[in-house]
C-alpha cells in the first residue's frame, strides 16, 4: 500500500464510487475487504491512522466472549466461536490459541466454572481450540508459578485465542488493496453531500497532509467510526439519537516476570462486573480491563488514577508478586462502541452485538460489535449496502477469504512471525543494509528494517503510526518507544521524505502522545 497511489486513483475518478466507507478501524475496513472482494468498487477515508481509536486498544483476545454465555446471550457467543475459528484459519500467522486457566480458591469454583466452560467448548463446535478441563492445583502451580498459593484448591483450563489487533488490521487494509479498494488515512471527512431529493449521494474530504479539499460521490455512504458513529449521524440529521454509549476500559503491560507460562489467568468477576484477564503477549504481561461509562470520545483516552489501582489491586489478588505502579510498562485505554440501551448507566451489561442504522437520508450506519465478530458484520453490512445502492447481487467470499500475510515461513522463528509472508521482505531490507538489522531500543525486538517496510508498504505517515500500530513498541514499553521516536523519525524521513523541521515536529508530538502511556510513581 502507498499513499501516493491511493491519492492518484481517488483524484482520477470520475464515476461515483459502490460505497463510500468511514472509519479506518476493524468494521471500516472489514467492510472494504468484503465489498472489494465481490468487485464493488471501494473507498475508504480515515481521518487519523489506520487503527488509532479503538481496534488498536483491545485485550488482543478472539474469543466467544465468556461473559455473554452468562448473560445468556448464546447467538452472540455461537456467532464468536465461529467467527474465532474463521479467523484463525485466514489469518494463522496473527491468531492462535491460548490457554486459560480459571483458579478456584473456593471448593465450589472448579465444578461451578468447569461446567460452564465445558459448555462454551461445545457451543465452538467444530470450531473448538482445545478441550476444557479440570486442573489440580499441582497442574495449576506448573502452568503458573507465579498465581497466589495461598488458598489455592485448583482450577478450570479452557481454550480461546489470542491475536495482534493492530498488525491484523493492517493485513485487512491490505488485503483490501489487493482485491482493489483504495484506503486513505488521514483524510476527513468534513461533510456528507446530497443529491436533488436530500439523499447523501457523497462527501466533502479534506487531505489532513495537504489541506487539500475534495468532493467525493458514492453510490452508498457507510458510517463504520466505532464509537465516534454519533458526529457523522449528526453531519446527516442534527437532530438524530445518540446511538453510542461509550464505555471506557484500560490495560496495564508488565514485564514477562510476572506471568512467565505460556498461560493466561482468567478471573470470571471483578468488582464492577467484569472479566479479568492477565495474559502472555509479544513477551510481556497484559491485564486488563476496567468498565467505565463516559459523558464524551476523545480520540486519545487517558487511563484514569482509579483504573490503574483497580487493576492492580485486583492482579494483587492473584499474582503472589502484587505489581506496584513502578512495575507498569505502559499503560492504554480504549473506549467500546456500545450501543445504547436503557440509560446505559452499566455499560458492563449491554451487549456486544452489532447493528445497523440507515437514517431518512440513506446514511447507513454500523455499529456495536467486537473485533472477533468483524467479518460477520462486514458481511451483514455490505450485504444491507448493495441493496441500499441498488448495486447487482453477489456473494460474500470472507469465510474462505486468507488474510493478506497468511502464507508465514517456517523458517520465520522470531519476532517477525507476525508479519507472516511479509517477513521475508523485512529481512531483504535488512540485508541489504546491515544497520537496519539493529534493534531501535534493547528493551524490545524492533528493528530498523520494520520502520522502513512500514513507510514502504503499510502506509505509515507518522512516528506515532510506526510506534503504536506498525509495531507496538507504545503499548509494550513506553519509556522506550520515546527513546526509539527520533531514530524512527529520522529513518522515516530519509523514505517520505521529510526535512529536520519534520524530525523535530514528530519526536515533540509523540512524546506529547506518549506521556498518557507512562504512570506516575508519585501518586
Amino acid at each position: 500500500m502507498k499513499r501516493e497511489q491511493m491519492r492518484e486513483r481517488l483524484e482520477s475518478r470520475r464515476t461515483p464510487w459502490d460505497m463510500l466507507i468511514i472509519g479506518g478501524g476493524a468494521t471500516g475496513v472489514g467492510v472494504a475487504v468484503d465489498a472489494a472482494s465481490r468487485g464493488y468498487e471501494v473507498l475508504l477515508l480515515e481521518q487519523h491512522d489506520f487503527g488509532k481509536g479503538t481496534s488498536s486498544r483491545s485485550t488482543k483476545l478472539v474469543h466467544g466472549g465468556v461473559r455473554y454465555l452468562e448473560q445468556g446471550n448464546i447467538s452472540l457467543v455461537m456467532e464468536a466461536l465461529k467467527e474465532r475459528g474463521l479467523l484463525r484459519q485466514n489469518a494463522p500467522h496473527l491468531v492462535h490459541d491460548l490457554a486459560f486457566i480459571v483458579p478456584s480458591y473456593t471448593w465450589w469454583e472448579s465444578p461451578f466454572y468447569g461446567f460452564g466452560l465445558k459448555v462454551y467448548n461445545l457451543l465452538s463446535g467444530r470450531y473448538r481450540f482445545g478441550p476444557t478441563s479440570r486442573l489440580s492445583r499441582d497442574e495449576i502451580l506448573k502452568r503458573l508459578p507465579t498465581i497466589k498459593t495461598e488458598g489455592l484448591q485448583g482450577g478450570v483450563v479452557y481454550y480461546d485465542g489470542q491475536f495482534d489487533d493492530a498488525r491484523l488490521l493492517i493485513n485487512l487494509a491490505t488485503t483490501a488493496s489487493e482485491r482493489g479498494a483504495v484506503l486513505l488515512n488521514y483524510m476527513e471527512v468534513t461533510k456528507l453531500r446530497r443529491d436533488v431529493d436530500g439523499f447523501i449521494s457523497g462527501v466533502v474530504a479534506r487531505d489532513c497532509e495537504t489541506d487539500h479539499q475534495l468532493e467525493i460521490a458514492a453510490r452508498v455512504v457507510i458510517n463504520a467510526t466505532g464509537a465516534y458513529c454519533d458526529a457523522v449521524r449528526k453531519m446527516a440529521d442534527p437532530a438524530a439519537s445518540t446511538l453510542i454509549a461509550p464505555s471506557q476500559g484500560i490495560h496495564l503491560v508488565f514485564d514477562r516476570s510476572f506471568l512467565p507460562g505460556n498461560s493466561a489467568i482468567m478471573v470470571p468477576h471483578t468488582p464492577d462486573g467484569r472479566v479479568m484477564f492477565a495474559i502472555p503477549w509479544h513477551q510481556h504481561t497484559l491485564v486488563g480491563t476496567t468498565d467505565v461509562p463516559l459523558n464524551d470520545i476523545p480520540i486519545e483516552p487517558v487511563a484514569t488514577e482509579e483504573e490503574i489501582d483497580f487493576i492492580l489491586e485486583t492482579a494483587g489478588r492473584y499474582l503472589s508478586k502484587p505489581p506496584r505502579r513502578s512495575d507498569i510498562l505502559s499503560v492504554f485505554a480504549g473506549i467500546r462502541p456500545l450501543v445504547r440501551t436503557g440509560d446505559g448507566t452499566n455499560t458492563a451489561a449491554l451487549s456486544r452485538d452489532h447493528t445497523i442504522h440507515i437514517d431518512h437520508s440513506g446514511l447507513l450506519t454500523i455499529a456495536g460489535g467486537k473485533w472477533t465478530t468483524y467479518r460477520n458484520m462486514a458481511e451483514d453490512c455490505v450485504d444491507q449496502a448493495a441493496t441500499l445502492a441498488q448495486l447487482p447481487e453477489r456473494h460474500c467470499l470472507t469465510r474462505t477469504l486468507a488474510v493478506h500475510g497468511a502464507a508465514s515461513p517456517a523458517s520465520v522463528t522470531s519476532h517477525l512471525a507476525v508479519y507472516g509472508s511479509d517477513a521475508v521482505r523485512i529481512e531483504d531490507i535488512a540485508n541489504a543494509n546491515p544497520e537496519l538489522r539493529e534493534r531501535l531500543d534493547p528493551a524490545l525486538p524492533y528493528i530498523g528494517a520494520e520502520v522502513v517496510f512500514a513507510v514502504r508498504h503499510e502506509m505509515a505517515r507518522t512516528v506515532e503510526d510506526v510506534l503504536a500500530r506498525r509495531t507496538r513498541s507504545l503499548f509494550l514499553n513506553a519509556k522506550a518507544a520515546v527513546e526509539m521516536a527520533p531514530r524512527v523519525a529520522r529513518l522515516m524521513a530519509k523514505e517520505l521524505p521529510r526535512d529536520q523541521a519534520w524530525i523535530a515536529d514528530q519526536i515533540a508530538q509523540f512524546e506529547q502522545t506518549a506521556a498518557s502511556y507512562r504512570v506516575s510513581t508519585n501518586v
